[in-house]
């Protein structure tokens, strides 16, 4: 049942995720935590699926003129780095499922909080500069310990903070996601957690849903409500990962 209702379950999410530039890296987390996936397989799955949904959305986004090379490199600076050292990080189960937790609970005030405030915060000098690494370097460290790209913070944050548009914002989310789940992929691979095929099945369909979803998002789609949707799968998540806690 796991075999065929997952590929399914990520096609939705990779055709509503990539319409707005995300990878949706915390949606199949949540799921693979609700299936009860193995906590060592769990980020490189998300973090390989995250770079082929993100790659297609670069394309359409940055085809349509919304990418901006000096926004994206100064979040790059920092993440990197970070990426892989979260990802080399052989990471005890406990200390995964509290991470994750909070990682989810955060995606969650994201999705429903910071989404819908109608807030504008200008950063000059230092100020920018401490927040853009900063926020790169968190984002990077999460990403290669969890498997959640790190866009879904970065997109809104982007526009909250004045640094791009919406569809600048988006196509910067979806460079960053893609840079970072593939130094992540290295760095996992290096210590022994992929899982060809498991993956590949789940990689057919996120394939398919990236290619629908990022085209109608470039093009006239807004995919917030459904999002929001999405944050029930990342709730039921949460439970689950509560109740292995305890």
């Amino acid at each position: 049942m796991t075999d065929l209702l997952l590929p399914i379950l990520f096609f939705f999410v990779a055709l509503i995720y990539s319409s707005v530039g995300l990878g949706g890296g915390s949606a199949y987390t949540a799921l693979m935590a609700i299936f009860g996936i193995s906590y060592q397989v769990i980020p490189t799955t998300s973090l390989f699926l995250n770079l082929i949904v993100t790659f297609i959305g670069m394309i359409h986004f940055w085809k349509n003129g919304h990418g901006r090379l000096n926004l994206i490199l100064p979040f790059l600076v920092t993440s990197i780095p970070m990426a892989y050292l979260g990802g080399s990080f052989a990471m005890p189960e406990l200390m995964f499922k509290i991470l994750l937790l909070a990682t989810l609970i955060l995606v969650l005030v994201r999705i429903y909080i910071i989404n819908d405030l109608k807030i504008a915060i200008q950063l000059n000098g230092i100020k920018k500069w401490i927040f853009i690494l900063s926020l790169g370097g968190v984002l990077g460290f999460i990403a290669g310990t969890v498997g959640i790209g790190g866009g879904i913070y970065l997109v809104p944050l982007i526009i909250m903070f004045g640094l791009g548009t919406e569809k600048e914002a988006a196509a910067a989310g979806s460079m960053f996601i893609w840079v970072i789940s593939l130094v992540g992929v290295i760095a996992r691979t290096q210590i022994g957690t992929f899982d060809p095929q498991f993956i590949i099945p789940l990689a057919i369909a996120v394939l398919i849903g990236g290619f629908g979803g990022s085209y109608l998002g470039a093009v006239k789609f807004d995919a917030k409500t459904i999002q929001k949707v999405m944050g029930g799968v990342i709730i039921i998540a949460i439970v689950f990962l509560i109740k292995g806690i305890l």
